[in-house]
């Protein structure tokens, strides 16, 4: 149907028009420009709690590191995990967007069944290590990471690299598409990494060649930064008596893992970070460069006293120090922090802890993975006949054979709800779950959150909870840990986020771990990782 519009009106149609054609180049006002350089930086046991205690002496410090990221970026206190996960399982999470159950990664190490040992989870016997015997690729990492679609994004034009305390937080960062990535050998304190990765850079090599860490800790020691009376929130005795020195001397066979733990460690990956930027050129090119940084501030277990509240306060002071020093780097010599997006993530703290001295009378006692394996496998014996039912336990699941359980014709789902009951009426454990529990929803008070951070493919049998105060005794393991028990801990840590386009502001209300790398996907115009399935935060 034809319309019969006067002249007056048709104008007045052809106005509007325009003005609406008009107002569109308004309401797509002009894209950010890409960064040079995303920094990505996870802190194992980062807490909320010291980052208040300790802010006077941030500012005093000169307010650089985690004022910067606290006044002039997004903070988020409280970014869920659902339970609490280790520092690789967290990482995992941190770079995928994706909890346990889809990338594959629920721990740092699992259990074999073949072996009926330990093994890391990124164990790959078909990869060598260059200054290290440990074998470790990303082939585990069932997703894709940020990292993985930074390099895809720029067609391998963008580089990526990581360095790190631990080996699987070094791979899980660089993920599968990365340049590089070192850590600190536990064995020898080289910087160490795999042959999966090409790219070698010369900074750690040269540190291994010309300033190796064996002989540096010869002579380090690992002292107050400040007066005692400078530490807030200590007590009397401690203000007088809480002074410490640390060595890491030869004869100690747990020297490089004490090093690991240490608040000098953090300061050496710093500056191996600062080195990065220096010799590589990083932010220099027409692509978007990546660093990934691993940093610990869990409570130092390896001191003589189980109190180290002024080993982890003076590690946060110290790490600030490190991350000012980052950060200003990034300006004088990399592309500068206009130009820069840098995300931190704390992972949450371990729940196995150091254990209280005894005066204290605080319940306790010991669970023997040997000896709960032995009792379950006779008692099984005498049900259902001879035979090595229970093959091991580890990281709190244990694992049935489940060949013999399917030569004997047996129903493995009851052999877990026998073996779970069983269990449960041992000292010490609070509960016991089989593995159908965990995925039907009906096993802890998070059942949701317990289910999504099991990895199906590694998972034990029978899952154990053990009571709080207990210390759990690995008797297979060769090497002398401190002794520790379990504790009940949030599964929640803080996080950071600066970028030159997003405005300063905090977010109070608990944030699931998962929406942190789609949300920086967004920030850098890629493609979330492709296990991610949550939404990015609108910032």
């Amino acid at each position: 149907m034809k319309l019969n519009l006067s002249p007056a009106l048709r104008l007045s149609i052809g106005a509007t028009a325009i003005g609406v054609v008009g107002a569109v180049p308004c309401m797509s006002a002009e894209l950010p420009k890409q960064p040079k350089l995303v920094v990505g930086i996870v802190v194992e046991g980062l807490s909320n709690d010291y980052l208040d205690l300790l802010r006077p002496q941030f500012v005093r410090d000169g307010g650089g590191g985690f004022i910067r990221l606290a006044d002039k970026g997004v903070s988020i206190p409280d970014v869920d995990f659902g339970t609490p996960l280790d520092g690789a399982a967290s990482t995992a999470v941190i770079f995928t967007g994706a909890a346990p159950a889809v990338n594959g990664i629920a721990a740092s190490t699992v259990y074999d069944r073949e072996s009926r040992r330990p093994v890391a989870t990124l164990n790959d016997a078909s990869i060598l290590g260059n200054f290290t015997n440990e074998t470790l690729s990303p082939s585990a990492l069932g997703a894709s990471t940020l990292s993985d679609e930074l390099r895809i994004a720029s067609s391998g034009l963008g580089y990526v690299y990581s360095i790190a305390l631990q080996p699987s937080e070094a791979i899980i960062m660089a993920g599968h598409a990365g340049n590089s990535a070192f850590w600190v050998n536990d064995y020898t304190g080289k910087w160490a990494t795999t042959t999966f990765y090409r790219d070698l850079p010369q900074k750690p090599q040269e540190v291994n060649r010309l300033r190796p860490l064996e002989n540096r800790l010869d002579t380090l020691q690992w002292l107050p930064l400040l007066k005692m009376e400078s530490y807030p929130d200590l007590p009397a005795f401690k203000r007088k008596y809480g002074g410490f020195r640390h060595y890491f001397q030869r004869n100690d066979k747990n020297r490089y893992r004490a090093y690991k733990a240490s608040a000098p460690a953090n300061t050496d990956v710093a500056s191996m970070a600062v080195d990065y930027l220096r010799s590589l050129n990083l932010g220099s090119r027409d692509a978007t460069d990546m660093l990934a940084l691993q940093f610990s501030l869990l409570p130092y277990s390896y001191g003589r006293e189980a109190d180290s509240r002024t080993e982890l306060m003076d590690s946060y002071l110290r790490l600030d120090r490190d991350l000012s020093r980052l950060f200003a780097a990034i300006d004088s010599t990399g592309p500068g922090l206009d130009n820069t997006v840098i995300f931190l993530a704390g992972t949450p703290i371990t729940r196995r802890q150091r254990r209280d001295d005894e005066r204290w009378a605080i319940p306790y006692g010991e669970f023997s993975s040997r000896k709960a394996v032995s009792l379950l496998n006779m008692y099984l014996m005498a049900v259902h006949g001879n035979g090595d039912w229970v093959t091991g336990y580890h990281d709190s699941q244990l694992f049935l054979n489940h060949k013999l359980i399917k030569e004997k014709g047996l129903d493995l789902p009851e052999m877990r709800t026998e073996a779970a009951r069983f269990l449960e009426r041992m000292s010490g454990v609070t509960h016991a779950w089989t593995l159908e529990e965990v995925l039907t929803r009906r096993a802890s008070e998070s059942p949701e959150a317990f289910r999504r951070n099991v990895a199906v493919q590694t998972a034990g049998d029978v899952y154990v909870s053990v009571a709080p105060g207990w210390q759990e005794i690995d008797d297979d393991s060769d090497t002398e840990s401190p002794v520790t028990v379990n504790r009940a801990v949030a599964s929640t840590a803080p996080f950071f986020l600066l970028a030159p386009q997003v405005a300063p502001r905090t977010i109070s209300a608990p944030v699931d771990a998962r929406t942190i790398a789609p949300t920086v996907s967004r920030i850098l115009r890629i493609r979330s990782p492709n296990g991610a399935s949550l939404p990015p935060l609108r910032l």
